[in-house]
């Protein structure tokens, strides 16, 4: 698709009685709780954010894979992720999410008691040291909206290269947006386009709703040529739909970025 926090937020106001805020609480976490049951069939990721400083990621790099030493010597289980870098110096730790007893468990803590508090914090204490503001949210792979004809899958083997188109929306538009991007999909599946893409919708923890379209390619030349030969097969109708995309976000965001299988860890079964 080429170009043309937390879970629960604490309500205070001294004026309504407790009752009322406890309502607040539950009608907030009932919304959550939809939005996992209304993405039940499509897979969820937590995903947390390193903002890297310019000259440190070098060391942010060192530290982790230092990180995923430590995880395979001492054997971590039930704690695995992926990793990519963007090209605007993020770095995304991408874990999947089985239910939401996932968010009540520390799954590096078996880590922690083995390799002694000590260890453990010095090794954060490191990270840190890499960045002024990481972040958590949750995203939904969104099978319906993704155009992979062999058949949807979470990894390309050797085709590390991404693409990020990000389609920001608000509340009014969200359902809009989605329509224009299976309307894309039901095209791209017409037309038989070589170029495939994963459709990824945000959720909690984010700050703006978005749908990104992640792209994989062996390299940027390959996603070049591959981007290239679909926009060729657009014709009138492929141009109309993207206009009137396009014509629905509130903004739109690309870059460019790539998976590291070296800072990543799959744990041993």
């Amino acid at each position: 698709m080429k170009t043309k926090t937390t879970l629960l937020t604490v309500l205070k106001n001294k004026r309504k009685p407790i009752k009322i805020q406890k309502n607040k609480l539950l009608t907030i976490f009932i919304m959550v709780m939809a939005t996992l049951f209304v993405n039940a069939q499509n897979q969820a990721y937590w995903i947390h954010t390193d903002y890297v400083k310019p000259a440190l990621q070098a060391s942010y790099e060192k530290v982790a894979k230092d990180f995923v030493e430590a995880c395979k010597k001492h054997d971590l289980k039930n704690a695995d992720w992926t990793s990519a870098r963007m090209d605007d110096g993020r770095y995304l730790t991408i874990a999947p999410i089985k239910n939401m007893a996932d968010f009540d468990e520390n799954p590096l803590a078996p880590l922690m008691e083995k390799m002694g508090k000590d260890s453990f914090y010095a090794l954060f204490d490191r990270f840190n040291a890499c960045y002024d503001k990481h972040t958590d949210n949750v995203i939904y792979l969104n099978g319906a909206l993704s155009y992979m004809p062999n058949g949807l899958t979470a990894t390309t083997p050797e085709h590390d290269y991404r693409k990020y188109h990000f389609f920001y929306v608000t509340p009014s538009t969200s359902k809009v947006v989605s329509e224009k991007i299976k309307a894309i999909k039901d095209f791209y599946a017409k037309k038989g386009l070589k170029e495939q893409f994963r459709i990824f919708h945000s959720g909690f923890g984010s700050p703006e709703e978005y749908f990104v379209a992640v792209i994989a390619a062996k390299d940027a030349q390959d996603y070049l040529k591959t981007s290239d030969e679909a926009e060729a097969q657009y014709g009138d109708e492929g141009k109309k739909l993207f206009d009137e995309l396009f014509s629905s976000i509130a903004r739109y965001e690309v870059h460019a970025g790539e998976m590291r299988p070296d800072l990543g860890y799959i744990a041993n079964k």
